[in-house]
């Protein structure tokens, strides 16, 4: 009897599962008799393998400029940050491609600014080389800890040598600002050519246009135009090297910036002299002027509270700068670090010196009038302007046709990376979710022949 009544259920079960069959496809579902599941389109690579490029200085916007048909390509047949990347504060060049590398804010991988001194023990940092400065783990290490291959190409922070990784030679050229563009294309193109097993699963390299176009000249000169079709050309000559090679499709291809760009042209100065009524300010307690105001006051051994005296150093300052009677001094905010905004994540560390400045948008700050103003390009302000923002597309299997995405901060594409090449993330401030934002899910159907 019980053996009946279980042929009976399992009699109503195949019947029921056929109906179901049945509705779904009179519903218009797929079902596996018009799609097959499986891992990845691949014909000729079977691995995934990402390309990231950075172009430095490229400010969203700048892709209208001109004619960019490759660029375009990318986002046509790619998913795009809609209206840009948001970069990370301060939006400088070492900040910020360390923060793409690491997902890290630059409070937590070190390299708050281009060029710093540590504040307790006086030592200067200038793009060095010495791991001691370079915390967190970067996607090349991610990659080559998991037995994966890299392959580096200027890539600001990637001939540091940590933990696995040595900056091999072959994969991790020394930085050389006279090579030309076509030959770092080429070098990455060449890696296709290897046995597949040789092909680096993960490449990223950095173009240093249009930025040194930008600061030269500022963000709306023609040379600046000039340079942006530069890069869509050097995209177009990877584009084809890839078609060639027929994997274009197959590669990862993610095209984005570090930060942005403003003009300073209007001269707008801001000068610390003037606060001389209110309070004197030594040269030698300011590490930085512009685009970031960084202090380190030196009180001396004598003052046993030295948190207090810059709590009313700041106060006075703020005051003098609210006064209307320092020139431009609306558009100088100063805090104690630990009172900064918490959108720009920029505290939590002893290399940042204990007074912060936030310079308006495309002002200059210097300690006196001597000296000429010169007329340029700069960056490294608040990442709230818009002026600041970046690029973001990506092309390739995992990432959607035509898509448009809000804008995000860069520190989310390491996670993205990482699930594209099925690594094991390091911790970083990005969000494991937000792949889900970017990325189609993995083995997700496509249509068979």
């Amino acid at each position: 009897m019980a053996k009946s009544n279980h042929v009976l259920s399992l009699k109503l079960s195949l019947t029921l599962l056929s109906l179901l069959i049945v509705a779904a496809t009179t519903n218009g579902l797929d079902t596996p008799s018009s799609k097959t599941w499986r891992p990845w389109p691949f014909k000729k690579l079977n691995k995934p393998v990402v390309l990231m490029i950075s172009s430095d200085g490229f400010r969203f916007g700048y892709q209208f400029k001109t004619d960019t048909p490759n660029i375009d390509l990318l986002i046509s047949e790619g998913t795009e940050a809609k209206l840009g990347l948001i970069p990370v504060f301060p939006t400088m060049t070492f900040p910020n491609h360390y923060a793409i590398a690491t997902g890290l804010y630059p409070a937590y991988h070190g390299i708050i600014m281009n060029k710093f001194t540590d504040p307790i023990s006086g030592e200067v940092f200038n793009k060095g080389l010495d791991p001691k400065w370079w915390l967190g783990e970067p996607l090349w290490v991610t990659a080559t800890n998991q037995g994966r291959k890299a392959l580096t190409y200027f890539w600001p922070g990637s001939e540091v040598p940590k933990d696995s990784w040595t900056c091999p030679k072959g994969l991790c050229p020394h930085f050389n600002l006279s090579v030309p563009f076509e030959e770092r294309v080429d070098t990455i193109l060449n890696q296709f050519d290897l046995p597949e097993e040789d092909i680096p699963d993960l490449m990223m390299l950095y173009f240093n246009e249009p930025d040194g176009a930008g600061h030269s000249y500022g963000p709306d000169d023609p040379r600046v135009t000039k340079a942006v079709a530069t890069i869509d050309k050097m995209i177009g000559r990877i584009i084809q090297g890839l078609k060639k090679r027929e994997i274009f499709d197959e590669v990862h291809v993610i095209l984005l910036g570090d930060h942005g760009m403003v003009t300073n042209c209007d001269l707008k100065t801001i000068y610390i002299e003037d606060l001389a009524d209110w309070v004197k300010i030594p040269a030698d307690w300011i590490n930085a002027y512009s685009p970031v105001l960084a202090m380190n006051p030196r009180w001396g051994e004598d003052v046993k509270n030295p948190g207090e005296k810059n709590a009313e150093l700041v106060a006075k300052m703020n005051e003098a700068l609210s006064s209307g009677k320092v020139e431009n001094g609306e558009f100088l905010k100063v805090y104690l670090k630990e009172k900064l905004p918490k959108r720009l994540h920029y505290s939590e560390s002893s290399r940042i010196p204990p007074i912060i400045g936030m310079v308006g948008e495309g002002l200059v700050v210097r300690q006196n009038r001597t000296g000429v103003h010169e007329c340029y390009g700069d960056h490294g302000y608040d990442n709230a302007y818009f002026s600041m923002r970046s690029i973001f597309m990506g092309h390739g299997p995992r990432f959607r046709k035509g898509k448009k995405v809000p804008s995000f901060e860069n520190v989310q594409i390491y996670n993205v990376v990482a699930e594209i090449l099925g690594l094991r993330p390091a911790s970083n401030n990005g969000s494991s979710l937000f792949t889900r934002n970017i990325l189609s899910p993995f083995g997700e159907t496509v249509e068979v022949e």
